[in-house]
This record gives structure tokens, sequence and C-alpha cells, in this order.
């Protein structure tokens, strides 16, 4: 795993040169490379190796998913959204350019991340590129992560509710947008890279939506019991806000034995279709341990 996320950061700083105008080169660059665990750009390298393929031809696409989640960051931590003034331990994007070149930052990354695809990697054919770009804008759009920042904005406030049945699945609509949909994307357009069967693309799918959605509730899990030096981010604020979490839902030990479960669905996965990754079984452990 440490091989991949080297080469990653090799890749990042290579395909983002700072060039005029240097401020808003910095801006993108600045979040991007900020220390961190590279979940997604890893999950894409492996997905194409164990299905097959060389994982080298999917490093421009991994590298553009990391631009993508950064871009995601540095919207969600805005003042009009989050109003967060740390991330991975550093002051956030706006903190440091100012609030007008956060926001240009994030718009230049989500068209910059499918330009560094679809320059460097000629090789896969027309074909192929057609297919990662069809995954990239769905997830990144308003069918994707966009849709998932909206559900959670408007779920601000929320009242605890027993009868209230659509609070599980608006929580699940925000879970599965805001953090399951990249997950997605990174592990199906590695499998695409490597020409992965329809049926392997399912299973890899459905594999992506049960850890999106463990790696969330871990998160939210975290929000409630972790430190600021752990994290690198302000804890706490999800309550403070009265967002619409897991363990504001359902409580602590629900969401630690649903934690549990969407892990032991991703192991299921795995072995039912004989895939084979210590990678992923390291993340898997990782997330389960909070």
């Amino acid at each position: 795993m440490q091989k991949y996320i080297n080469l990653i950061n090799e890749k990042l700083d290579k395909f983002m040169p700072v060039n005029y105008p240097q401020k808003i080169f910095k801006a993108m660059k600045y979040t991007v490379t900020l220390p961190g665990k590279r979940l997604r750009p890893v999950m894409c390298l492996e997905a194409c190796r164990m299905f097959g393929g060389n994982f080298e031809d999917a490093i421009p696409t991994a590298c553009a998913i990391e631009m993508l989640h950064a871009q995601t960051l540095i919207h969600d931590d805005l003042p009009c959204m989050d109003n967060d003034n740390y991330r991975r331990g550093q002051l956030t994007n706006h903190m440091v350019f100012g609030e007008a070149n956060a926001v240009l930052a994030g718009d230049a990354l989500l068209t910059f991340a499918p330009q560094i695809i679809l320059k460097n990697s000629k090789n896969l054919g027309s074909e192929k590129l057609i297919k990662i770009m069809e995954e990239y804008f769905q997830a990144a759009g308003a069918y994707g992560v966009i849709a998932g920042q909206v559900v959670d904005i408007e779920s601000e406030n929320f009242e605890v509710n027993p009868d209230d049945d659509q609070l599980p699945d608006i929580l699940n609509y925000i879970h599965t947008h805001k953090t399951a949909d990249l997950f997605k994307l990174a592990l199906r357009t590695g499998a695409i890279i490597a020409n992965a069967t329809e049926r392997q693309l399912s299973d890899i799918t459905e594999f992506g939506q049960y850890m999106g959605v463990a790696f969330q509730i871990a998160d939210d899990i975290l929000d409630v019991t972790s430190t600021f030096e752990k994290m690198g981010k302000t804890l706490g604020k999800d309550k403070e806000e009265g967002k619409l979490t897991y363990v504001n839902l359902y409580g602590l030990e629900k969401a630690k034995k649903d934690l549990n479960y969407n892990i032991k669905k991703c192991f299921e996965i795995l072995k039912k279709n004989n895939l084979n990754s210590q990678i992923f079984e390291q993340i898997l452990d990782k997330i389960r341990k909070v």
C-alpha cells in the first residue's frame, strides 16, 4: 500500500505544476497534496491489479480521483458549508488563500482532473476513456457528491422522531452520495481499465457501497470519540450543528454494530468472488478499528 501511496504522491506533484496565475494553481495543489491516506487512488490502482490489469495504466485516473476528492473537501470546508478551519491538521484552503480563491480552486479541480485522464491515458483507447469519463462525471455531478452535499445541508437541525421512517433513507442517501460514490468511482474505473466483466463490475460496485457506508459510519463515530490530534480536523461539530449522522440518529452502540456489519459484507463479497487483496483487507481492518 505504501508503494501505491508514494507513487500517487509523486505523480500528483508531476501532474500539478504551478503555472500563471500562480495563486490558483497553488491553491489547487495545496489541498490535493496535503498529507493523507490516498484511499481512493489506492483503491483504483488495486482494483485494476486485482482484475488482472496493469495498475500503471490506472495512475492518471487514480490521481484525477484524488483531485476530485480534494475539490469536495475544499468546498465542504467553506464558510457557507461546514465552515471548518482545519483539514488533515493544516489550515483549510479558504483560510490560506481566501474564500474566493478556494471556490475557484475547487471549480478548477473539477475540470482539471478529467483533463489529466484524457491527456495521459491515450493508450487506453477512446471507448474505454468514454466509459471512464461517464463514471467520473456521474460521481462528481448533480447525481453524485453534489446531491449528497445538498441533502446533507438540508438535513441540519433534524429532530429524532421514531415515527419518521424517512430519516434512515435520507441518511443512507447522504452516505451513499457524499462518500460511497467516490469509492465506487475509484473501484469501477480501476476495474474498467482492467477489462473487468459486467458481473465483476457489479460485484465491485456492491463492495464499494458497503465500504463507503462503513467508512462514513466510522467517521461519524470518530467525530464523537476521537481527538483533533488524531483526526486533524475540528470534531464535535456534527452534534453541535444538529447534523443527521449515524451516531446522532442511532446512537454509538448501534453505529458500531452496523459498522461491523458493513465490513463483514465487504469481506463476504471478496471471498465469494475469489478476489484476493491484502490491501483491501488492510483498509477494511483499519476502518473497523475506530
